[in-house]
């Protein structure tokens, strides 16, 4: 047995290139992250221990939305340090016109959880939340993987 270190990175792939590219060059470096590469179609930001790449789709798919619950990536979630940073999240989602799914809020997943939830241009679901404390590793906490998340 190991004891990972974290998430290295996570890479998606998207649709609506120019779109996406403008909407992630604006996100990631809100959330503190650092540009560190950018090409004709990929862009790479590393920040808070870990690394997120968004690349074209292969044309095939160019047409096509993300769709939740199907094979792959059910959303990708950023942890922020404050329910205030979450807050200011909302607000900078709002300022650039996101599609926002809700707007902060608690959730049952951890104790203290709180989240914004929202969407790319081509649909991939985004999250930020913070989890005060031990989150669902904490002494009588519950994980329901079966709860109703959108």
């Amino acid at each position: 047995m190991i004891n990972i270190n974290g998430v290295a990175h996570t890479n998606i792939a998207v649709s609506n290139w120019e779109l996406c590219r403008d909407f992630y060059k604006q996100l990631l470096p809100f959330l503190g992250m650092t540009k560190v590469f950018e090409g004709v179609d990929f862009i790479y930001h590393v920040g808070g221990r870990t690394a997120f790449g968004v690349g074209r789709c292969d044309p095939q798919y160019e047409n096509q939305r993300f769709v939740q619950n199907s094979i792959g990536l059910h959303h990708h979630c950023f942890r922020a340090r404050s329910q205030e940073d979450v807050d200011h999240v909302h607000q900078f989602l709002i300022d650039i016109q996101a599609k926002i799914v809700h707007a902060p809020e608690a959730g049952g997943w951890a104790p203290g959880y709180y989240s914004v939830l929202f969407e790319d241009p081509a649909g991939t679901r985004l999250e930020v939340n913070f989890v005060p404390g031990h989150g669902v590793l904490a002494q009588g906490a519950a994980f329901d993987p079966a709860g109703d998340y959108e």
